[in-house]
């Protein structure tokens, strides 16, 4: 496996996990910690959704603020409640629910009136559940599937003979940390008491039979209704207050409604009068009546209507939660750029539809889960990378300044832009340049390894400097001399005349050099150059460890034997008769010091002679 691979590895494995420990936290219902986050998303898909039209089959009949002025006080007498539950009971509604806690005693003429009206009805009355520490949610008790059935410390019962004349059940909704219902628990618990909830009451009723209950769902009227966890409905409203159809308790009570909108209905008897304390926070409404809350859930038993959030949604949470960061941190080592981000951004936004496609349908797929298992692995994936990209990027930039370093400025930069360069060799004009240190071996003897260091060091800078100015490459450092070429990386027009001036260069400055030394120094050591013109064949010449930049044939050849002429003729430069034509009589060896030549002049080694010119700068010591 690639060094690359193995830490991608390492992150799909870690990012996995992570998501995995995440879902089967959410699948067993404990990433509490999300609500938060979870309700903001889900109020934010119920605006995209919009408002919804509520099915025909209830009608809340209001406490309203204009009923409450009529009756003259607040809560409405027992008598009136019986007269309302009288005037609509003959008109045949489906079931009469009571949104309203009758826990407290009043004039018995009136409660047995309440009760008389109840035990004529199809009624069902509300209770509550007291939480230890007012808490509405509780740990599981005990195994089974009733085990995360909320679990109360007690009941708060209506009076004894308002229960004994209908049914009861208990009203409590689960909020989140905002004060939005989110779920309608359908069974409640205290010890080992066991609850139907308010909503299943009024469905139970108006349906004409008992539910089924199974460990994840209920059946009701030959519908299965999906439950999450603990037997709880989710809840989505229809819209703001009134959405669900409203009229006043006042209208009733005068006869002044339609009976259409009481018969075959299930009638809601609530509050929603200002200051009765019976209100909700929710996407479409700050202040939605607990009744309107009560007449959702009962709607959504009724119908079928809801949101989904079972077992089976929680489990393809999971399967999000594990996917999701995998591919996050799968494209992100794919690709390290723009492509890459983009394809990211294309795998969030098809999550995205995905999840607000199932929401407009009707399924509840958690949006705060798969954010939390992706984000943070991709974050720390993403930033991995960038920090190995940053020590990568510093280690090339490393290497590159050692290249530079060991191979000429330009030579180098071309290297590492061309990894190819001269892997075959390559025929070529170019110009070839030798120059070298004469007595330099006998001096090194006295002057010791710091001292003839130094010496060294000085005069490659000064070469170095030379000949990049010129254009030219060093392409080796032989001790006391160096080979320069003109011609490398690419052959120019300007290569032989662009040597000439090097030459001319390079002789002035070892001159102004050799002055600057002891006199003890200077006058034991010179120096030499040869130039030549023609035909080279450059390549890498080494094993796969180590290779360096060669240029033979026998124009270099013929470039070496002309320093030992140029010392032969008491001349600093000696340079043939081929490069002075292609360099023309505008080059710097024509322009300044003192030329002389040709001369005709046997090349050892070399069969025929060859006409050399002889330059000397005008700084030369007589």
């Amino acid at each position: 496996m690639s060094r690359r691979g193995l830490p991608t590895l390492i992150a799909l494995i870690l990012a996995g996990l992570w998501g995995a420990g995440l879902g089967f936290a959410h699948w067993h219902g404990n990433l509490w910690f999300l609500d938060r986050v979870e309700a903001t998303m889900t109020d934010l898909r119920t605006l995209v959704r919009g408002t919804a039209k509520p099915p025909e089959l209830i009608t809340i009949v209001a406490i309203d603020d204009e009923t409450v002025r009529r009756e003259g006080s607040y809560p409405l007498s027992r008598a009136t409640l019986a007269r309302i539950i009288d005037t609509i009971e003959p008109l045949g509604p489906k079931a009469i629910a009571l949104d309203l806690l009758l826990v407290d005693p009043g004039a018995k003429d009136t409660d047995e009136a309440l009760a008389r009206s109840l035990r004529r009805s199809r009624s069902v009355i509300a209770a509550a559940a007291i939480y230890p520490g007012g808490k509405q949610w509780t740990l599981a008790v005990g195994e089974g599937p009733l085990a995360r059935v909320p679990n109360a410390e007690r009941f708060l019962w209506p009076l004894k003979a308002f229960s004994d004349a209908a049914a009861v059940g208990v009203v409590n909704v689960v909020t989140d940390r905002t004060g939005t219902p989110r779920f309608a628990p359908l069974l409640f618990r205290a010890g080992d008491q066991l609850q139907a909830s308010f909503s299943l009451r009024v469905a139970t009723m108006a349906a004409g039979e008992d539910p089924g209950i199974a460990p994840d769902d209920l059946s009701l009227d030959g519908r299965s209704i999906r439950t999450d966890i603990g037997h709880i409905l989710p809840l989505t409203f229809y819209g703001p207050r009134g959405t669900i159809r409203t009229i006043s308790a006042a209208t009733v009570l005068a006869g002044q409604f339609d009976p259409g909108a009481i018969r075959g209905r299930i009638v809601l008897i609530g509050a929603t009068a200002t200051g009765t304390g019976d209100v909700f926070p929710t996407p479409f409404d700050p202040i939605l009546p607990g009744v309107e809350v009560m007449s959702t859930a009962i709607a959504h038993l009724m119908t079928g209507d809801g949101i989904v959030r079972d077992q089976k949604v929680r489990l393809a949470d999971a399967g999000f939660a594990v996917v999701l960061p995998m591919l996050l941190v799968g494209l992100l080592a794919w690709r390290r750029n723009a492509i890459g981000l983009a394809a990211v951004a294309g795998v969030v936004l098809i999550w995205f539809v995905v999840n607000m496609t199932a929401f407009l349908h009707h399924i509840w797929l958690s949006a705060a889960l798969p954010m939390t298992a992706a984000v943070p692995p991709a974050i720390l994936f993403g930033a991995a990378q960038l920090w190995l990209g940053r020590s990568r990027a510093q280690y090339f930039a490393t290497q590159s300044q050692l290249l530079q370093r060991v191979e000429a400025p330009g030579l180098g930069a071309w290297l590492a832009k061309h990894g190819d360069f001269l892997s075959e060799p390559v025929r070529t004009d170019a110009a070839i340049l030798f120059i070298d240190l004469s007595g330099f071996t006998g001096l090194s003897e006295t002057l010791g390894p710091s001292a003839t260091r130094e010496l060294l060091n000085n005069f490659h800078a000064l070469v170095d400097e030379e000949v990049t100015s010129c254009g030219g490459v060093v392409t080796s450092f032989m001790g006391d001399g160096a080979m320069v070429l003109f011609g490398l990386p690419e052959p120019a027009t300007d290569d032989a005349f662009n040597a000439a001036r090097c030459c001319a260069g390079l002789s002035s400055r070892t001159n102004d050099w050799l002055a600057s030394l002891p006199a003890s120094t200077a006058s034991r050591i010179g120096f030499k150059i040869g130039a030549h013109y023609g035909t080279i064949v450059a390549s890498r010449l080494g094993g796969e460890g180590r290779q360096h930049i060669a240029a033979i044939g026998d124009t270099v050849n013929v470039a070496s034997r002309l320093m030992e002429i140029a010392a032969g003729q008491n001349a600093e430069v000696a340079v043939s008769d081929e490069m002075l034509a292609v360099a023309g009589r505008d080059c710097a060896l024509f322009k300044s010091g003192i030329l002389r030549g040709p001369v005709e002049t046997q090349i050892r080694g070399r069969s025929g002679s060859l006409a050399i010119w002889f330059w000397q700068s005008a700084r030369a010591p007589q």
